[in-house]
């Protein structure tokens, strides 16, 4: 599948985003598509390549993507979906072209987070702004099947003893904090071995301030949560790397209106993009190479 990006953008961006309310991951099929009579069909190839199917798009010959505003690097590069730089931009480019869209006929809209995912009628056939699946939400909307689903990630404090660890064995013999309830210190423990037991908090601003304070050397969280922490919360924040298991990772999922004609096809097209390993080149290319996110081994 060749990687659909507009142009040659620097990933050099503001690193910020903004977070996602996380909820226990919910079983990642789709409900199944309800009827609707909204919309204009258009002619598009089949997503599975056998056929010619009638995809209801809100206008008529071209596919309407929403994302927030303003959107943040590494999932929209100088809030510019348009220009395809981003791994979420990426993402729905290459999710266009396999429904049939050429890039010209995607057109972009903003939306905040909450109007995405609540009930009613929309002006878009799918959004994508780091959507975690959860039962909740499927009450009111549908969701694709993932496009990504986020792995666990090492923050630390410039200066500190984690910053400059290259290897999980780097870590060993500091002291970590993980959330309770989160499957941060069973990823962690796994991988690292340490020989001191995490410090375990109530909350995720317990955490923080844990290494604020120099209470522990590092944390572990998800890679976004962790990717805004660096940039926007920690003076001297940085993601020192991410772990290679995603086991329990919550999952993100296009939003698409509830009982949307489009959610089956976009479903089988994120599908033939995960089978393909397209999904995971440009998570590569977007969340790992171009943030400077190794993975800890």
């Amino acid at each position: 599948m060749a990687k659909i990006l507009r142009a040659a953008l620097t990933a050099a961006g503001t690193l910020a985003l903004t977070l996602t309310a996380c909820g226990s991951p919910a079983p990642t099929a789709p409900e199944p598509a309800g009827t609707s009579t909204a919309g204009a069909e258009t002619t598009a190839a089949d997503p599975a390549g056998t056929s010619e199917v009638r995809l209801e798009t809100v206008t008529d010959g071209k596919l309407t993507i929403a994302t927030g505003e303003p959107a943040y690097s590494p999932w929209v590069e100088e809030n510019a979906p348009e220009s395809g730089a981003g791994f979420e931009a990426a993402v729905a480019y290459a999710v266009a072209e396999e429904l049939g869209f050429a890039d010209e006929d995607v057109v972009w809209v903003r939306t905040t987070f909450d109007s995405a995912i609540a009930p009613g009628a929309k002006d878009w056939d799918f959004n994508l702004q780091q959507f975690t699946i959860t039962a909740e939400r499927r009450n009111a909307v549908d969701f694709s099947s993932p496009y990504y689903t986020t792995a666990q990630a090492v923050v630390a404090l410039e200066g500190s003893p984690a910053a400059t660890a290259t290897s999980a064995a780097d870590l060993k013999e500091l002291t970590f904090g993980v959330q309770a309830g989160t499957t941060s210190a069973s990823i962690f423990e796994a991988a690292v071995e340490p020989t001191t037991q995490p410090l375990i908090f109530n909350s995720s601003q317990d955490t923080v301030q844990a290494l604020k304070g120099g209470q522990v050397d590092a944390i572990v969280v998800d890679l976004p949560t962790g990717l805004y922490l660096a940039a926007a919360e920690l003076d001297g924040g940085v993601v020192v790397g991410q772990f290679a298991d995603t086991a329990g990772g919550d999952d993100f999922g296009l939003v698409l209106p509830k009982g949307s004609p489009m959610t089956d096809p976009v479903t089988a097209a994120v599908d033939a993009l995960r089978e393909a390993g397209t999904l995971e080149q440009l998570e590569t290319e977007w969340l790992s190479d171009s943030i400077d996110v190794p993975v800890l081994q």
